[in-house]
């Protein structure tokens, strides 16, 4: 059991390179004039962010709470073509996704995404017929090159192998695909860390309080800091709203009368201990749109996600008994029941998809990129998939590029001369940089435990070798953070000092897995907070 005893002690001094303070922020924000605030650090706004930096822009990026804090980490975790959407006939729209899936797994971050196997299976009385579902993987797998092999039928027995705990009784047969998976907040954590290699100034826990007007047009905006109390604010010759699920809030500072843009759908996950190896995930048709996922994360199991609108306050969103259920009901359609005992739930979250306004079933709504622009100038987007971030950050710098009377001016390199596969940072094959932590760790002392090693390489690439001198050079920053988890000390100097973690929230939830292994005691998030304030 960890104690408050076993916490590091530091010194007050944090590491060499480690990021300016707030105050220091907030005085920079505050005396510059900037050429774009972005508003929202979920992944739209942080990759709007990265775009604009790389073109040579003057950004700032601010988020009443954490990078990726809402949506952007409570997604499925994937980065995928769309199965369903061949459903539509949306042939195109796959494409687009799987280049774009497959950019960000192989040459932008390889070191934040792995391939994973997808098993779908295929009930006797089920929605969709072994043919159908035959052909359709064949021709996902070849819109995308058949770069993740050919999709194809496996018999049940051969799947029961990979999962034990797949249901086999009326099973028919399984279709096999390929997509990719990732940790989405280590991934957006990243891009924030791109961003600001590439110029920007961001700052997180700070809340816009208002909105700054020059002859009726938005220049900036009033900010509070919410760790601190202090006010301040950030004049920009462009402002864009990317505030997710907030958009519309936003949208009405600059225009009480705006009238509503989006809707809202919630997606509700679990987070169980897994009772048996899963070499693969199970994607389960529940009726003819919808599909439900198992996968394997983490070295947990995740499943999920619903798909309802939603229209209450967005900061409240959480998962209901009424989620629960479901989502354990439709998965029992596929998996066996000892592994959807309560009692293996570790964590549960839910997040919020942003759909274009209008009437119809939120689980049939194109899951498109909304723009507006509103009387005050200011660019509202929302909206869009996780797997094509990169993509809506040019599309969104193209748009601003093209707005009338050229609000950006003309000193900057457009998006469309900008490198098409520039790597975040860390970039790195994950098993190379885990077999060098281990074979590289201090001559005194224990070496760096192998499931460590890889939790590093896998979630900080290159960058693992930081935080392995951090405990080198601290032999207290080497030890776990709990028993049960890979996580070591050393991460949350880290994420003090590099990464912008202002509470044990940022740490536990976000920058590590603590939070969702279910392992965020009240002692370690007590240490946590002793390390945080030093």
């Amino acid at each position: 059991m960890t104690t408050l005893q076993s916490v590091p002690a530091l010194g007050t001094h944090p590491a060499s390179g480690s990021l300016p303070s707030r105050a220091e922020t907030r005085d920079q924000l505050s005396k510059a004039t900037y050429d774009l605030l972005v508003i929202g650090g979920g992944i739209l706004g942080i990759s709007t962010a990265w775009h604009a930096a790389q073109s040579g822009l003057r950004v700032a990026l601010v988020d009443a709470g954490d990078f990726a804090g809402a949506t952007s980490s409570a997604s499925s975790k994937l980065l995928h073509g769309g199965l369903r959407y061949l459903q539509t006939g949306a042939v195109k729209l796959v494409a687009e996704n799987h280049f774009e899936r497959r950019a960000v797994s192989r040459q932008v971050a390889p070191h934040l995404a792995n391939p994973l196997t997808f098993y779908l299976p295929v009930y006797k009385g089920g929605p969709h017929g072994a043919a159908k579902l035959g052909a359709g993987v064949f021709a996902y797998s070849a819109l995308s090159a058949f770069g993740d092999g050919v999709g194809h039928l496996l018999s049940p027995a051969k799947a029961a192998q990979d999962v034990p705990e797949l249901r086999t009784d009326n099973l028919k047969a399984v279709a096999v695909y390929g997509d990719d998976q990732m940790n989405d907040a280590r991934m957006a954590l990243m891009t924030v860390r791109a961003a600001v290699d590439a110029g920007a100034t961001v700052l997180n826990h700070a809340e816009v309080t208002g909105l700054r007007f020059t002859r009726g047009r938005v220049t900036g905006a009033e900010l509070k800091d919410r760790t601190s109390g202090d006010e301040f604010g950030v004049t920009a010759r462009l402002v864009l709203n990317a505030t997710g699920p907030w958009v519309d809030h936003l949208r009405k500072m600059e225009d009480p009368n705006a009238a509503p843009s989006i809707r809202l759908s919630k997606g509700a996950h679990l987070v169980l201990k897994r009772t048996s190896p899963w070499k693969a995930a199970l994607a389960t048709p529940i009726d003819k749109y919808r599909i439900t996922f198992a996968l394997p994360w983490e070295d947990m199991l995740l499943l999920g996600t619903t798909d309802e609108e939603y229209e209450g306050d967005p900061g409240q969103v959480e998962v209901t008994e009424k989620d629960t259920a479901q989502i354990l009901d439709e998965a029992a359609f596929s998996i066996r029941d000892q592994q959807l005992s309560r009692d293996l739930i570790t964590y549960s979250f839910a997040g919020l998809r942003v759909l274009p306004g209008g009437p119809g079933d939120t689980s049939k709504a194109k899951r498109e990129t909304v723009v507006t622009e509103g009387r005050g100038g200011m660019l509202s987007v929302a909206g869009g998939k996780w797997t094509t971030f990169r993509h809506i950050g040019r599309t969104v710098m193209k748009k601003l590029e093209q707005l009338p009377g050229h609000p950006l001016g003309e000193d900057y390199e457009p998006v469309s001369a900008l490198p098409k596969r520039l790597p975040l940072p860390g970039i790195a094959n994950p098993n190379a940089v885990a077999h060098r932590l281990l074979v590289d760790g201090p001559a005194p002392g224990p070496r760096m435990a192998a499931d460590t090693a890889k939790h590093l390489a896998t979630h900080y690439g290159s960058l693992s070798f930081e935080i392995a001198r951090m405990a080198n050079e601290n032999p207290d920053l080497a030890r776990r953070i709990h028993p049960d988890a890979p996580e070591i000390w050393a991460q949350v100097a880290y994420a003090r000092d590099h990464e912008w973690a202002e509470t044990a929230d940022d740490v536990l939830r976000r920058r590590t897995t603590l939070t969702i292994r279910g392992l965020a005691t009240d002692e370690v998030r007590a240490g946590v907070e002793s390390m945080l304030r030093k």
